[in-house]
């Protein structure tokens, strides 16, 4: 099970989980169809899950740091 079907299944299903994205459930669809989230939206979709999921974790081809694409206030271990 990738990030994305698990992130479907805490949000209480597709639908749920599309709702709370502010996207189409189609849109959803093809993404797990796909087995990832496009490059455009991955920040947006953290941002909307409260960063419950990190862009590293959805996308590690272009975030390659667990860090990278967090804002400065939820980055741990890092100098302020």
């Amino acid at each position: 099970m990738n990030t994305l079907d698990k992130e479907i299944q805490q949000a209480g299903g597709p639908q749920a989980l599309a709702k709370e994205l502010g996207v189409t459930i189609q849109r959803l669809i093809n993404w797990r169809s796909r087995g990832r989230v496009p490059a455009d939206m991955v920040l947006a979709y953290c941002r909307a899950r409260s960063w419950q999921v990190t862009p590293h974790e959805l996308r590690p081809d272009i975030y390659p740091n667990p860090t990278d694409g967090l804002p400065a206030d939820k980055r741990s271990g890092e100098a302020a």
